[in-house]
């Protein structure tokens, strides 16, 4: 119908109008149209040149990177070929169309739906049509993806399978069907070979009947001859095979038909025992093996008589028909598997599926089912005597054991962080009042000696306390932007005092990092403790070979990494795609068993002697990595060392950001610690309230203390507007310190605050929205650090 109207208009017409008319058709076009004509150029034994063309097609050009009025065949060179198809099968008179893949200039794909006629009244010319199909393309992909996966394992299976164009030629077929013909999937979806090539109609006795009628691409399916190529039909040395085909076909979003696709059955067994094959026979026959979960036929011993598709991807294995169905399993769910089937025979009531796990490719990672069976009744020709179904639980195992984790380790991550809070009282008080008796004790008085004695181990507690914290993710974080790359060159000669010289170090610094933003002390934590780790493994284990262990290699190497597609990480969650800085930690120790790779980050699980660790070195680094937004994966084989990968989001900084980065973020030490000012203290534990009282009136400030939020607010009003300072607990019975911070700012809204506590500091900020004058001090502290803090407060 597009050809009689052009006809009418362009045949009218004259000829000096001819071009102008055309251009008029092109511009009228609701979609890309160009019309061009062939030409020989000099060195091209065939080219097109372009007549004319809508501005809709010059704006598609322009996204592939090419001049507006570029010929077709010169769009994108992942098209050529396509459309050089394309342009030798344009019929004399109607159109010729497919789906074309076209790169766009930025590397996306661009899908179009191309068409292409000859020109009705020029007979030279062809007139092209792009339409952008790309949403359509990437919906239909996304659909076939299940069956695409299924196609890989249905490649063997006894059945033929094949998907055509509208016009015939083969898209798709699976190895079965190739080699009914004599050749590879290849060589008969790359060539010329049309369905009417290869297949031939049948009667009903199954003879093939004459070339007079071909099977046409739309063909709903039936009896037919299949026919090598190259040779007589019917020939003794090539005999037809019968098929049982079954063909439908597959629209696209607009209701064209974008490809055929069949199943196909081979009927010469059943045509010589039985005379033909009963349709319902095939039907069943398809519906067994496009079933989306796995269905076996087992006989009296449990072995597997028949199985389908599904079943064959569940397993991951091609050697199981005929296996032993227990013998498929996991070596440990096999005895219970048998008593299951052995229940089911003697007809006993069985209340609930068994669950059933397949080590398939990955032992590590096996593939979970559960498993219904039925009892059959074998007939004199049959040995079928039950029908199994397994469902693929996989997933939603997954998904059960990942809540479960996060369960215990938010269990786990309130108790230690409920602890922590308790003891960094107390080792505030100790470290406090021993920084007091050390004042009155120099270095050659006898009790200056056991005073440090006692601050030392306040201060060894203190930072197990700070593990407890990190692994709880609730300790005080003071993230700053950070070049990753600076980092490690600072930690580069202490990395290599703690693992030694036996061991080699190796940095791979990546390029274009980009910046982070993270606690400085607490990712050269997370570093050192992995180098440990990976020091104790490589000194303390076997390696691969079996020589005992005494020295190897530490590689750290860092990268730009943006993964595409969310990507799976320890325990089950899922990294979306971004810009992340990839901090690699490798070594050649011992390695890591599969079965404690999934305990590893747990508190307090340690695979060393007794007393030579405490388990919370990985749970911190856990702790850590997930309290700053990143990422941990592990990968490790025993005897071949494990690779521990942290990712952290690329932050863009602000120009203020960026400057701060070029200094070395170290404070200054404050030599005077002396001070001024009214200062509320606020503390609900006497002995960290007596040793912060004394320390600041020592260094010269006047303090009025408060053991809670309400006590602090009932004082005389003159005292509050005097207050220069407010240093207060977070945590308190009642009224906590964000409350008290609160109305203290009612009353004064330019009030500095300075809180002492281990609470994190990103949920004070969210109890203090737009806050200023906030500072933080975590618990235990010294007196210094009270009086340098308070002083850096006060200004």
């Amino acid at each position: 119908m597009a050809q009689s109207w052009l006809s009418g208009l362009l045949g009218g017409a004259a000829a000096p109008d001819r071009a102008a008319l055309a251009q008029i058709v092109a511009d009228a076009a609701p979609h890309a149209r160009v019309i061009t004509r062939a030409a020989a150029l000099p060195g091209q034994p065939k080219a097109l040149v372009v007549v004319c063309a809508n501005a809709i097609y010059g704006r598609l050009a322009q996204s592939c990177g090419q001049p507006e009025r570029v010929a077709p065949l010169d769009l994108s060179p992942q098209a050529l070929p396509a459309l050089e198809r394309l342009s030798r099968r344009v019929p004399a008179s109607g159109a010729v169309t497919d789906q074309v893949m076209f790169s766009r200039a930025d590397g996306a794909e661009l899908w179009l739906a191309v068409s292409v006629m000859v020109r009705p009244d020029e007979a030279a010319e062809l007139i092209w049509d792009f339409a952008d199909i790309t949403h359509e393309h990437h919906a239909l992909m996304d659909m076939a993806v299940q069956r695409d996966a299924l196609a890989g394992f249905l490649d063997n299976a006894p059945v033929g399978l094949y998907s055509i164009s509208p016009d015939g030629h083969f898209l798709f077929a699976n190895r079965t069907f190739s080699a009914w013909l004599g050749l590879s999937p290849d060589a008969l979806t790359g060539g010329a070979l049309k369905l009417n090539d290869v297949l031939l109609p049948a009667d009903e006795s199954g003879t093939a009947q004459g070339t007079g009628r071909a099977i046409t691409p739309d063909w709903e399916g039936g009896e037919a001859k299949l026919s090598p190529p190259g040779t007589a039909h019917g020939s003794a040395a090539e005999p037809l095979r019968l098929v049982g085909v079954s063909q439908s076909a597959v629209p696209g979003a607009d209701g064209h038909v974008l490809r055929y696709s069949a199943v196909v059955h081979d009927l010469s067994r059943e045509l010589r025992v039985r005379g033909t094959l009963r349709p319902v026979e095939a039907e069943f026959r398809r519906f067994f093996d496009q079933a989306p979960i796995g269905i076996l036929v087992l006989d009296a011993a449990g072995s597997i008589i028949e199985g389908n598709a599904a079943f064959g991807v569940l397993c991951g294995r091609h050697d199981w028909p005929g296996q032993r169905l227990a013998a498929v399993v996991r070596e440990e769910d096999g005895a219970e598997l048998n008593r299951h089937l052995m229940a089911v025979r003697r007809n006993e009531a069985v209340t609930r599926p068994l669950e059933v796990r397949f080590p398939g490719q990955d032992p590590a990672r096996p593939r979970i089912a559960e498993l219904f069976a039925a009892s059959l009744d074998a007939g004199a020709d049959s040995q079928a005597t039950q029908l199994v179904y397994l469902v693929d639980t996989t997933h939603q195992r997954n998904l059960q054991q990942q809540f479960n984790q996060s369960q215990k380790m938010q269990a786990v991550g309130q108790l230690a962080g409920g602890i922590a809070h308790d003891f960094n009282n107390l080792l505030t008080a100790m470290i406090g009042f021993c920084d007091l008796l050390l004042q009155r004790h120099q270095p050659g008085d006898q009790s200056f000696a056991d005073i440090m004695q006692v601050k030392q181990n306040a201060n060894r507690a203190a930072n197990l306390v700070r593990q407890l914290l990190a692994f709880s993710r609730q300790q005080t974080l003071m993230p700053k932007v950070l070049d990753v790359t600076d980092v490690l060159a600072d930690l580069r000669n202490l990395i290599g005092r703690l693992i030694g010289e036996t061991i080699q170090l190796k940095l791979v610094h990546g390029r274009d990092l980009g910046l982070v933003r993270v606690d400085q002390g607490q990712l050269e934590q997370v570093i050192i403790n992995l180098a440990v780790n990976a020091r104790d493994a490589m000194l303390h284990g076997t390696q691969s070979g079996g020589a005992s262990g005494g020295g190897g290699e530490l590689r750290i190497r860092t990268a730009y990494w943006r993964p595409q597609q969310p990507t799976l990480t320890l325990g089950g969650e899922m990294m979306p795609p971004g810009d992340y800085v990839l901090i690699e930690v490798s070594d050649s120790g011992h390695g890591i068993a599969p079965e404690n790779l999934a305990k590893i980050f747990d508190p307090f699980f340690t695979t060393k002697a007794v007393g030579a660790g405490t388990g919370l070195g990985l749970s911190t680094v856990y702790g850590i990595i997930k309290q700053t937004g990143g990422f941990i994966q592990v990968e490790s084989e025993v005897g071949q060392g494990a690779t521990f990968r942290i990712f952290l989001p690329r932050h863009e900084p602000t120009a203020t950001e960026r400057s701060a980065t070029r200094d070395d973020g170290r404070a200054a030490a404050a030599p005077d610690l002396t001070g001024q000012g009214l200062v509320l203290l606020v503390e609900d534990e006497d002995a960290v309230r007596a040793f912060a009282t004394r320390a600041l009136r020592n260094k010269g400030y006047t303090v009025i203390e408060a053991n809670s939020g309400e006590q602090a607010l009932s004082l005389p009003a003159e005292q509050l507007d005097r207050v220069e300072v407010l240093v207060t607990d977070v945590v308190m019975p009642n009224m906590d310190g964000p409350a008290l911070a609160e109305h203290m700012r009612q009353r004064r809204p330019d009030l500095k605050i300075l809180f002492i506590s281990g609470y994190a500091e990103d949920a004070l900020r969210r109890s203090l929205a737009n806050a200023d004058n906030v500072s933080f001090l975590p618990k235990p502290f010294s007196l210094s650090q009270l009086a340098g803090k308070l002083k850096d407060v006060m200004g």
